[in-house]
């Protein structure tokens, strides 16, 4: 796979680039390595491509994992305990279920990286929630989220986000001061049978955008 497109969120680029240079390059390796014909796996039920092979999202995310967790790359889990003081005194609640945590995908020195291809909700979770409690909790300090552009997205389930529509969300939100520096990048497949070299180089540049 490759990077198509860059955004630097709270100047998330520059932070990432200036603190963790040799670990940037090992994200990037990485996705250079992503086999995403051997994740072209999922058959389609839906009613609008029925029987069409699409990329899984849990065969994507074994291949990240094949290659960052070799360098030393680790998940973070952080269990959740749940406050009870602030229910309503006539509210009389059932048990909660033990078990509950947070989860980073990876954590490497104070760098968080989270790879996410899912719904539009879940990429904003995990810039502008997930990444500032990681922080608060010491882990990190910086964060890179890596998801479809849209052309990677037309080829997986419906309700999949993407890059385009995730940026957009992140400049109308604008930039709180409680929140971590996170490089967003953008992936597709390696090869664009339709665009030349030089058209490709354009369109990555047009998409490196920060706010």
């Amino acid at each position: 796979m490759r990077i198509a497109g860059i955004y630097s969120f709270n100047k998330g680029e520059e932070t990432v680039r200036s603190k963790y240079p040799l670990l940037l390059s090992e994200v990037e390796h990485a996705i250079s390595q992503v086999d995403a014909a051997a994740c072209k796996v999922k058959e389609s039920e839906e009613k609008t491509m029925p029987g069409q092979l699409l990329y899984s999202p849990k065969a994507l995310n074994k291949e990240f994992k094949k290659h960052l967790y070799p360098l030393d790359w680790k998940a973070i889990r952080v269990p959740c305990t749940y406050a009870t003081e602030f229910y309503a005194k006539d509210y009389m609640p059932k048990k909660l279920r033990k078990g509950a945590f947070r989860e980073m995908d990876f954590v490497k020195q104070k760098l968080g990286v989270e790879v996410q291809f899912g719904k539009y909700s879940f990429m904003v979770y995990n810039v502008a929630a997930k990444m500032t409690i990681f922080s608060n909790l010491g882990f990190i300090d910086t964060g890179i989220e890596i998801v479809p552009v849209k052309a990677l997205a037309d080829e997986m389930s419906s309700g999949v986000s993407y890059f385009e529509q995730f940026v957009w969300d992140l400049q109308q939100r604008g930039v709180s001061n409680i929140d971590v520096p996170v490089m967003i990048l953008g992936i597709d497949i390696s090869v664009n049978p339709t665009a030349s070299p030089e058209s490709s180089l354009t369109n990555q540049q047009s998409l490196r955008i920060s706010n």
